[in-house]
């Protein structure tokens, strides 16, 4: 157990992490907020706060039922969550943050948030990929966070619009709290406020996207990664506002059996989740109405319009993905044309890797999300038989993540130099089969992988 440190929001009292030389600090609440209601930062509380244990998980569809027991769920859950437990509640605002034991309010480390993935819909961010990140042993402090989810994070009604001037997007007004959260306190746990980088994965990359283009996230973060969802397409980008969402949640109330606002309010989380899966599997186009949306405020434009102006912040980013990704030849595209696009329009420069380690233990291969294992230097945690070239190559992955946290460049003494991406470059970091190499992907056998993949996501 270690000391309790005085942070602005008062006492904190962490514990022990599985990482050996590292301070965890669990389930720290960072904002309140009641259903369907924008959040509320936490500034302060009484006594010592005892971050010891993780906190809630938004409710999300798992919440209903035994995953062990659905087939369609075994993969990812046999994979990152069997033998854990997990509690939910509309309660969920709180975040970790994983310390060096010896850092001090001298240290100004700088420090790696991430957004978990999940379609919007599920996740948290403390599944045991993510539980005990090694990058503080390479001298960054570590914060995830929990965000509303599904219906909780993405309702659009007009009598929400009507009370507060907009409505949407609770889920990302969560993570822009968490990150004014840490941006306010992280200097007492020995991080530098001004040197924060936010990294996600698939929903959680392209959660990360919507900061980067939003006019209210300005001076959160000073630099950015994305996983298998970054980038920005005219395939994979959407332009609806929450008044064009408004027809759907209006049937998802008509489903749930509601005569108005004040009933749709009152149902148990249960019966909403119930009603809006039901309506959401009536047509394909609603796939994605839980979901970000331009409301005018956090988003006012669409990622790619945002992106075509120039309007995304003028900051280094890694970005990449896998080679048995979700549709992965443009997933892949994505990701290396919005890095070449900074060079393109003077900005800062940035860097795209392609992950393609074929995981030991069975024949997916580089399934979407698997090099979170290796992002994350867990594992450790996972099922699986990992050979002493997973070991190494996961130390090579952390040393470049956490070299670009410190500087914006994630070169170092030691690896293989990853040049930067742009126009002419065809060439990406390869990280897995093979030597770490600069090398190019065979986009044919990305499109034949796309119609053949086993494990596509969740």
């Amino acid at each position: 157990m270690s000391e309790a440190i005085k942070i602005p929001c008062g006492l904190i009292q962490g514990t022990e992490c599985n990482v050996p030389g590292v301070i965890a600090y669990k389930g720290i609440r960072y904002a309140t907020a009641g259903r369907f209601e924008y959040p509320v930062e936490v500034t302060q509380w009484d006594g010592v706060y005892e971050a010891t244990e993780y906190g809630n998980c938004s409710y999300q569809p798992r919440a209903f039922y035994d995953e062990a027991t659905v087939p369609e769920k075994a993969f990812y859950y046999e994979e990152f969550r069997k033998g854990a437990t997990y509690t939910y509640s509309e309660d969920c605002l709180f975040l970790n943050v994983w310390v060096p034991e010896n850092a001090t309010l001298d240290s100004k480390l700088p420090v790696l948030f991430y957004i978990h993935g999940g379609g919007y819909t599920g996740g948290c961010g403390h599944e045991k990929h993510f539980d005990g990140p090694v990058w503080p042993t390479k001298g960054v402090i570590a914060v995830t966070c929990n965000y509303r989810l599904g219906p909780m994070g993405f309702m659009c009604l007009p009598e929400l619009a009507a009370r507060d001037g907009h409505t949407g997007n609770y889920g990302l007004y969560d993570q822009m709290t968490a990150m004014q959260w840490v941006q306010h306190n992280i200097e007492a746990f020995g991080g530098d406020p001004k040197q924060i980088t936010i990294m996600g994965q698939s929903a959680g990359a392209m959660s990360v996207q919507q900061h980067c283009i939003s006019p209210l996230t300005d001076g959160l973060f000073s630099k950015a990664v994305m996983s298998s969802g970054g980038g920005v397409s005219s395939i994979m980008n959407s332009k609806k506002t929450y008044e064009d969402h408004y027809e759907f949640w209006q049937m998802v109330m008509a489903e749930a059996g509601c005569n108005g606002f004040d009933e749709f309010m009152a149902l148990t989380p249960e019966q909403l989740f119930k009603a809006w899966q039901t309506v959401k599997k009536t047509s394909p186009k609603y796939a994605m109405a839980a979901a970000p949306c331009v409301d005018g405020v956090l988003l006012t434009k669409s990622p790619l319009e945002a992106a075509e102006a120039g309007e995304q912040k003028n900051i280094p980013y890694m970005a990449g993905s896998t080679s048995q990704d979700m549709a992965p030849p443009f997933i892949f595209d994505m990701a290396r044309d919005w890095c070449a696009r900074q060079t393109k329009q003077g900005k800062q420069t940035s860097y795209c890797w392609f992950f393609d380690r074929q995981l030991p233990g069975d024949k997916n291969g580089a399934w979407h999300s698997s090099d979170l294992w290796y992002w994350f230097g867990t594992l450790k945690n996972g099922w699986r038989p990992f050979e002493k070239k997973d070991y190494e190559l996961t130390d090579a992955m952390t040393s470049y993540l956490c070299n670009f946290v410190k500087t914006g460049n994630p070169n170092g003494e030691g690896l293989t130099e990853w040049q930067s991406t742009n126009e002419g470059q065809k060439k990406v970091l390869r990280l897995g089969e093979g030597d770490i190499r600069m090398a190019g992907v065979n986009k044919l056998k990305l499109f034949y992988t796309m119609f053949t993949n086993k494990a596509v996501g969740e």
